[in-house]
């Protein structure tokens, strides 16, 4: 599921990063993939890969592994029997309660991977003099630069995002199949409603918690460049010195890329899961 989400969206991922970091150097998404593949070709898309993977194999493995057992604690807590079929308010809970520590495992590879996004406006605007350009090269300079606990700045801005955004995003899948599904069951779905239901999911995600997406790539990338404030303070730094709209750069991009790349997501993760049910079973 991690692996189908990254392939399907990692140059809107990109563009989002590039756009919510250095929201002067770019009029909008056209000008901005028009600007990188000028600059950097092709590659450029796809800078910050390799780390994207390992985030998002990671953050989703973990994910969906506490989302099962967060259903159980949610059984618990109503009093229902652990067989019984949750609301779809249920399983946003529980999606809420796992994202927390999908997080602890996300945000290390997400700031190794936002940094190689945008090193080449680093380097542009002057922040940096010379930019790291492999992942090794990204991970020693964190080390070197701030230690093992610097691949966790932005942590509490990811979990801003994470935890109520995932409520959100459990919630409009969820409640997304139980309108396909109409009366049937939601294992019964095919390809187009669990992709459309998987887009939703993303697209409610990312509307509630962007602003807070944005803060967070921020300490992530201008953190290269010295002692970024927290949370709060780059917050208030950002709607003071650029308006309320800067938190909304890179806005489209994220967009498109939370439609196609959850809906692929969504898609991969319960096809796989059924094709190991079955192999289970025939054992």
């Amino acid at each position: 599921g991690g692996t189908a989400c990254v392939v399907t969206g990692q140059p809107f991922d990109t563009a989002k990063v590039k756009m919510q970091t250095f929201p002067d150097m770019y009029r909008g998404i056209v000008d901005c993939f028009v600007k990188t593949y000028k600059q950097v070709g092709f590659r450029g898309f796809y800078k910050g890969t390799t780390p994207a993977l390992v985030a998002n194999i990671a953050e989703n493995s973990v994910l969906f592994m506490c989302y099962g057992f967060c259903q159980q604690i949610v059984r618990r807590i109503v009093g229902v029997d652990r067989k019984t079929k949750l609301s779809d308010l249920q399983n946003a809970a529980a999606g809420s309660f796992a994202s927390a520590f999908a997080t602890l495992v996300l945000c290390p590879t997400e700031l190794v991977k936002c940094r190689l996004q945008a090193m080449h406006e680093m380097q542009l605007s002057g922040k940096i003099i010379q930019g790291h350009n492999t992942v090794w090269s990204v991970v020693k300079g964190v080390i070197q630069k701030d230690g093992p606990l610097g691949f966790y700045r932005g942590l509490s801005s990811t979990l801003l995002r994470e935890v109520p955004g995932y409520f959100f995003f459990f919630g409009g899948y969820e409640l997304s199949r139980t309108f396909f599904a109409s009366g049937r069951s939601k294992d019964e779905l095919g390809p187009i409603p669990l992709l459309l239901s998987g887009g939703f999911g993303g697209s409610c995600l990312w509307i509630a918690v962007y602003p807070v997406d944005c803060v967070k790539s921020r300490i992530q990338v201008l953190s290269m460049a010295g002692k970024q404030a927290g949370f709060m303070g780059t917050f208030v730094t950002v709607v003071r010195t650029e308006g309320v709209l800067a938190l909304y750069s890179g806005l489209k991009p994220t967009m498109i890329r939370a439609f196609l790349a959850n809906g692929a997501l969504f898609l991969a993760y319960e096809y796989s899961r059924k094709l190991m049910m079955k192999q289970m079973d025939s054992y």
